[in-house]
């Protein structure tokens, strides 16, 4: 049995197999200048729609890092698409099927342990798209209330009155309701108050109505609202509702503020009164008495 090694024998298998694989490549050389074509084809669609998108995204998204990282996504997504395609043209079908099989796998891993992070991340995507919250609007959440200061992918971050900020996960943020007070130009507010029983009711409705539409002007279909409320303790008490210029959440502060001094100033003047509690303590026979300190009686006598 002959176990010479020959090195004429290697030398001659080692060139078959590289004479092999050079007619392969020969072979499939026009699929691989097809590929390398569908890949630079693609790359370039690729950076024409992104551009198409950061306009688009421009116009409806006002975040500059979410308009970043969606370019990018789009980007990536049409780069793929390019790649697969080629993988096609080079018959690779079994090698596609791998990398889609794995990266399937490897999604679904992602996807169970990114759990939290990724509804966050898609919140954020929605909320950009979304009409009705932009940046500087002032919103009120069952939480917090305060301007909106930044929309990310992960949270959005609200800055309130005191210049305190709170952040909320995007996730917390979509699923819940929330009040946007930024999105009309008009509000109504509303005061209440209340009068004495001994007073002209009549009398305190056209009051209050005159005196608020004098100084809060009112627009068409908008008016006045005055209602009598209930029988309170020690007063009758009533709401007045009314609309105002409010782009800013102080102005209904300092409308509410206008409001009750007016109401207060002009119910003087008429001499109708406004009522509070009184209670009174009636203690009938029996009288509360103070013992003498027997310390200080002590020393008294000592001295």
């Amino acid at each position: 049995m002959n176990n010479k090694f020959s090195i004429e024998e290697s030398v001659s298998k080692l060139w078959d197999k590289l004479d092999g694989w050079l007619d392969a490549i020969i072979l499939k050389l026009p699929n691989f200048i097809m590929a390398i074509l569908v890949m630079l084809l693609f790359y370039f669609i690729a950076r024409g729609i992104r551009k198409l998108s950061n306009k688009f995204l421009l116009a409806h998204i006002s975040q500059k890092s979410i308009q970043e990282i969606v370019a990018k996504i789009i980007f990536i997504i049409v780069i793929l698409i390019g790649f697969f395609i080629a993988l096609g043209v080079l018959d690779l079908d079994k090698v596609l099927t791998s990398i889609l099989a794995g990266a399937g796998v490897i999604g679904l891993a992602i996807g169970l342990a990114l759990q939290g992070t990724l509804s966050n991340t898609v919140g954020g995507v929605v909320l950009s798209f979304m009409d009705k919250i932009k940046i500087n609007d002032y919103i009120k959440t069952n939480d917090a209330d305060g301007f909106v200061s930044e929309i990310s992918l992960r949270n959005i971050v609200l800055r309130q009155t005191d210049n305190n900020y709170v952040v909320i996960p995007n996730s917390k943020f979509v699923e819940n309701s929330f009040t946007n007070y930024s999105i009309s130009a008009r509000s109504r507010i509303a005061v209440n108050c209340g009068v004495g029983y001994e007073s002209n009711l009549q009398e305190v409705e056209d009051l209050v109505v005159r005196i608020i539409s004098e100084n809060f002007e009112q627009k068409a279909g908008e008016g006045v609202e005055f209602f009598f409320t209930e029988f309170g303790d020690s007063s009758i008490n009533f709401m007045t509702r009314f609309w105002i210029d409010m782009v800013k959440v102080k102005q209904e502060h300092e409308a509410r503020h206008k409001a009750i001094k007016l109401i207060k100033s002009n119910f003087n003047d008429k001499g109708i009164n406004i009522p509070f509690p009184i209670r009174t303590l009636d203690f009938g026979k029996n009288r509360l008495e103070i013992a003498p300190n027997e310390d200080a009686s002590e020393n008294a006598d000592k001295d």
